[in-house]
């Protein structure tokens, strides 16, 4: 039994993705879509390029805004594209 709840207590052995990114749209009831840029390093040129990938964001509340600056995080499958639940939001658009 103390087994069972020390293994609940403890961190997850993969902790869940957390990234931050721009509100790009929030056309959709309690969704929002996030554009979430990561600076890598190009194999060859070795230069530094920036990757922008767009992520379906689960807004309960519906408060999002375009231009927003959030933090998400990974989770569970909420439906076809949705993987991605908001953490909170960092900075509202002006």
């Amino acid at each position: 039994m103390a087994d069972e709840i020390a293994a609940s207590t403890e961190a997850r052995p993969n902790p869940r993705k957390v990234r931050e990114g721009l509100v790009v749209s929030v056309a959709m009831d309690k969704t929002a879509v996030v554009a979430v840029t990561d600076r890598v390093r190009h194999p060859r040129y070795n230069k530094t390029v920036q990757r922008t990938s767009k992520l379906y964001v689960h807004d309960e509340a519906n408060d999002l805004a375009e231009g927003d600056r959030v933090r998400i995080a990974e989770t569970r499958p909420l439906s076809k594209l949705k993987r991605w639940r908001l953490v909170d939001v960092l900075e509202r658009a002006r």
